[in-house]
């Protein structure tokens, strides 16, 4: 199906998100901790460790707060993260509708992934607002560039839940690989450290990981207030839509044949 054509279904969508909001995030007090206290939790075990027990300083952030340095890249990774792993089984848990209705499967995907974005955009908010009443001097006037790259970020989660989606009605056991590869893709990513650490032989390598872009692109936007955009993020762009694209085909080719192995 046509990107253009999904508008016919943006009802079912909106019903979707809607209910993916209300049964996971509203009146759920697993909802509200994931939310809210979850984040803060890790923020606060990561500034612990690396800034009172093991007083790691880094010669790059001489010049600001280390917690401020990993909030700004902790949230976008975590709606990163929760949202390709639920996107990854929204088809399986939701069989019975696959198998009864006929729509485009992947609206379950985006509604779920979509559905993460918005919670974790509006804790990644009120984030910035309460560093800003600390005193952190966050450049809001970046806000609007921010928040596209997080779209571009968005994009590229889609593409990648839309891909283990597929291979997690086919290959049931898809999911139970996430844990491990995203610990090791969280520590592979600037997240913890600054890029300016990672090694000459390997700064290449590590860039190749849109992670690495997306995160250090919004430091750069809110701490570093460098705003320029130059070819680096236009290959960053255009690589998102193309692999969202084929993703998207990958997903259309396997979405008939879902029925047969739920």
């Amino acid at each position: 199906m046509k990107v253009t054509e999904l508008w016919r279904f943006r009802w079912l969508f909106l019903n979707l998100l809607i209910r993916e909001i209300r049964n996971r995030y509203i009146g759920s007090l697993s909802g509200i901790f994931s939310i809210i206290f979850n984040p803060l939790a890790l923020l606060a075990i990561y500034a612990f460790v690396f800034a009172t027990i093991l007083r790691i300083k880094f010669p790059a952030l001489v010049e600001y707060n280390f917690t401020v340095f990993l909030a700004l890249a902790l949230w976008p990774w975590l709606a990163f993260q929760e949202g390709t792993q639920r996107g990854t089984l929204s088809i399986q848990s939701n069989g019975n509708l696959v198998k009864k209705v006929a729509f485009p499967h992947e609206l379950l995907v985006y509604s779920v992934v979509t559905a993460t974005y918005i919670v974790h955009l509006g804790g990644f908010l009120l984030v910035l607002l309460a560093l800003v009443i600390f005193g952190s001097a966050i450049n809001l006037l970046a806000l609007p560039l921010v928040i596209s790259i997080l779209g571009v970020q968005f994009l590229f989660t889609l593409g990648l839940a839309l891909a283990l989606a597929a291979m997690q009605v086919l290959i049931k056991d898809t999911e139970q690989y996430l844990s491990p590869v995203f610990m090791i893709w969280f520590y592979a990513t600037p997240i913890l450290y600054p890029a300016s650490l990672v090694p000459a032989s390997m700064h290449q390598v590590i860039m190749l990981n849109p992670m690495a872009y997306f995160t250090g692109r919004i430091r750069d936007l809110l701490l570093y207030k460098n705003c320029q955009f130059g070819l680096v993020d236009a290959a960053e762009i255009a690589g998102t839509v193309l692999f969202f694209l084929l993703a998207r085909l990958f997903f259309n080719r396997l979405s008939p044949h879902f029925e047969d192995f739920l």
